[in-house]
C-alpha cells in the first residue's frame, strides 16, 4: 500500500533542515482536510503507481517549495495561479492543470501555504520524493514545479544566496532515475547559485530527456510598446536598465537581456566574458564605453527623465557581457524604470527601446498578470520547452559571474575582474514566438484561496 501524508511531519536529512529544533506536525484532523490522492489509496487500496497509469485529461503536478509564508512570495503567485487560473491576454484564464501535491522545505513558518493546501484538499507531504511519488515508489505525477525563492536562507560572502534549487531538483532526479521515466520540470528563476550544479541539472534535463523551463517573469511581462525582435536581427550591442543591486534582482536584468539577445542575427553564440562594476567607477566605464552611454542616455529620453537622472544613483554599477561574435552586452543599474531593453540595431539610426513598466495590477492580483502561470501549463500540456532552456542556463552563468567577478583570492575590489568563461560557449538559435502579456492588465480581484483571510 502507498504511503500517505503522515501525522507527524519529519524532516529529510538535508543541510539546510538539519539545525530546526523541532519537526513541524500537522494534526490528523488537519490531514484529513488534505488527504487528497494518499487518501483515496488508503481507503481504496489502489496503489499510487496504478493510478497514475489511468488516462488523465489535465496533468497532474507536484508544487516542491523553499518557502510559502507571505502573499509576496513567489509559491504563493504562482502555485494558487496554478491552482485557480491566472490573468493571461487580458481575460482570467482556468487553470488546465490540477495541483496533486506539495512539499515545503520550510514547513514551520510556511503558515500560509498550510491554509491553502488545506483550503484545497491538496496533501503536503514531508519529503520531496513522497510529493513526486503520491507517497508510492513510483514517479505519479505529470510535472514538477519547483520553486525554490524566499525564505530563511543564508546568503555567503559573494552575495550568493544559499537557495535549495539544486537540494530539491536532485531528489526528483533520483525518483526520475529509479522510475526510468520523466516529465516537464519548470524551475523558479536562475537554475542554482552554483554553476557547476547548474550544468549538472541541465545536463540531467537532456540525459533524461524531459522539458526544462524557469528563468525570470520579466521577459513575459507587459511591455511597451508591445513588441518582440525578429530572428536574427542584426543587433550590434545592447543593455538593460533596471534594479541590479544583488543576485536576486540583477537575473531579472540579465535574463531579460537574454531574451531580446537571443535572437541577433546567427542566433546565440555564448559568452566570452564577464566583468562587473560597482560604484563611482561605473561612469568611468561609461565614459569609456559611448555605445553604452548613448544607450543609456536613449532610455534617460525614451521615459522623459530630467538629465543626470541616472548619475543620481546612490549605488551605481554595470555588469558587462562579452558575447563571442563581438556583440556587447551590458545591465546598468537605474532605480523607477522598470527593466528597459535598448538595443543598437545595425542600418537603424535610433536605438530600439522596450520596457516593462509598474506593477502588472493591484497588489491583490501581486504579479498576477505575469504569464509564467501560463508558460508553465502550456509546457506540461504540450510537453515542450516555450523556450531554449540553453537560456536559462546562460543566463545563470552570467549571474554567478556576476558575483565572483568583484572577488579575487580572497579580496573585494568596486572595479570587478573581468573573467573569461569558455564555460559559457552556449550556443543556440531562438525559434519561439512572442511569450509576453498583452492587453488589459487584471481588476482588483482577490485570490481564490478557499479561505476568507
Amino acid at each position: 500500500m502507498a504511503k500517505k501524508p503522515t501525522e507527524n511531519i519529519s524532516w529529510a536529512a538535508d543541510p539546510f533542515s538539519a539545525s530546526m529544533e523541532s519537526n513541524p506536525t500537522l494534526t490528523r484532523r488537519e490531514m484529513i482536510g488534505v488527504s487528497g490522492m494518499a487518501g483515496l489509496t488508503a481507503l481504496t487500496g489502489i496503489s499510487a503507481a496504478a493510478v497514475a497509469q489511468t488516462p488523465q485529461h489535465r496533468p497532474r503536478i507536484a508544487c516542491l517549495v523553499s518557502y510559502w509564508a507571505a502573499t509576496r512570495s513567489h509559491a504563493d503567485w504562482i502555485i494558487c495561479k496554478l491552482m485557480d487560473g491566472y490573468w493571461w491576454q487580458g481575460a482570467h484564464t482556468p487553470s488546465r492543470v490540477d495541483v496533486v501535491s506539495v512539499y515545503i522545505h520550510q514547513f514551520d513558518v510556511s503558515g500560509l501555504g498550510q491554509k491553502v493546501c488545506k483550503a484545497k484538499n491538496v496533501p503536503i507531504f514531508k519529503t520531496v520524493a513522497e510529493a513526486v511519488t503520491l507517497g508510492g515508489t513510483e514517479l505519479a505525477v505529470d510535472g514538477v514545479v519547483i520553486v525554490g525563492e524566499h525564505g530563511n536562507y543564508p546568503t555567503d560572502l559573494k552575495g550568493h544566496w544559499l537557495l535549495p534549487r539544486w537540494w530539491i531538483y536532485n531528489q526528483v532526479i533520483r525518483v526520475f532515475e529509479q522510475s526510468k521515466r520523466s516529465v516537464p520540470v519548470f524551475n523558479d528563476k536562475h537554475l542554482s547559485y552554483n554553476w557547476d550544479e547548474a550544468k549538472w541539472m541541465f545536463n540531467k534535463s537532456r540525459e533524461l530527456n524531459f522539458p526544462l523551463t524557469g528563468g525570470s517573469s520579466i521577459p513575459t511581462y507587459f511591455r511597451k510598446p508591445e513588441i518582440d525582435l525578429d530572428i536574427d536581427t542584426p543587433i550590434k550591442n545592447s543593455i538593460v536598465v533596471g534594479v541590479a543591486q544583488d543576485e536576486g534582482a540583477i537575473f531579472h536584468c540579465i535574463d531579460t537581456l537574454q531574451c531580446f539577445v537571443e535572437r541577433r542575427r546567427g542566433g546565440e553564440t555564448g559568452v566570452k566574458s564577464v566583468q562587473n562594476i560597482r560604484g563611482p567607477e561605473t561612469w568611468k566605464w561609461l565614459e569609456r564605453n559611448p555605445w553604452a552611454a548613448k544607450l543609456l542616455e536613449a532610455v534617460r529620453t525614451s521615459l522623459d527623465l530630467k538629465p543626470g537622472y541616472f548619475q543620481e544613483n546612490a549605488r551605481p554599477s554595470v555588469l558587462i557581457v562579452e558575447y563571442n561574435d563581438g556583440t556587447k552586452g551590458a545591465v546598468i543599474s537605474g532605480l523607477n524604470v522598470g527593466w528597459t531593453y535598448a538595443g543598437e540595431i545595425e542600418g537603424r539610426s535610433e536605438p530600439v527601446i522596450v520596457s516593462m513598466l509598474g506593477m502588472p495590477g493591484p497588489f491583490s492580483q501581486y504579479h498576477a498578470a505575469n504569464c509564467l502561470p501560463h508558460w508553465i501549463t502550456e509546457m506540461m500540456v504540450t510537453k515542450k520547452e516555450p523556450f531554449n532552456a540553453e537560456r536559462l542556463l546562460l543566463s545563470t552563468g552570467i549571474t554567478n559571474q556576476f558575483n565572483e567577478s568583484n572577488w579575487d583570492n580572497g579580496s573585494y575590489s568596486n572595479v570587478g575582474r573581468r573573467i573569461e568563461t569558455p564555460f559559457l560557449n552556449i550556443s543556440y538559435r531562438s525559434t519561439r514566438g512572442a511569450l509576453f502579456q498583452k492587453g488589459e492588465r487584471p481588476p482588483n480581484r482577490p485570490y481564490i484561496r478557499g479561505f476568507d483571510s
